[in-house]
């Protein structure tokens, strides 16, 4: 039944005389090369004219950094922060 349906031949198994099943072939998805796939997203992002702005960027640290106790500045102890590496 495999190699009719490889053939591309419609093979219909039937269950007590009611047709249950049909088997066809599968066709091979074609794979997209990497340059079909470049540029795949364009037009479909956007992003705001100040995103990389300087208050966007105070905003995120305000948000985000502003309970962290090894990023503030009266840490004169040094713990957490990370060495230089030469």
């Amino acid at each position: 039944m495999i190699a009719a349906a490889e053939q591309g031949e419609e093979v219909i198994i039937a269950r007590n005389g009611k047709p249950a099943v049909k088997l066809v072939r599968v066709s091979p998805t074609l794979r997209r090369s990497r340059t079909q796939m470049l540029g795949s997203g364009t037009g479909k992002l956007w992003m705001s004219s100040d995103a990389f702005s300087p208050e966007t960027d105070l905003h995120l640290q305000a948000a985000f950094e502003a309970d962290d106790p090894l990023l503030s500045p009266d840490n004169a102890t040094g713990i957490g922060r990370k060495k230089k590496c030469a």
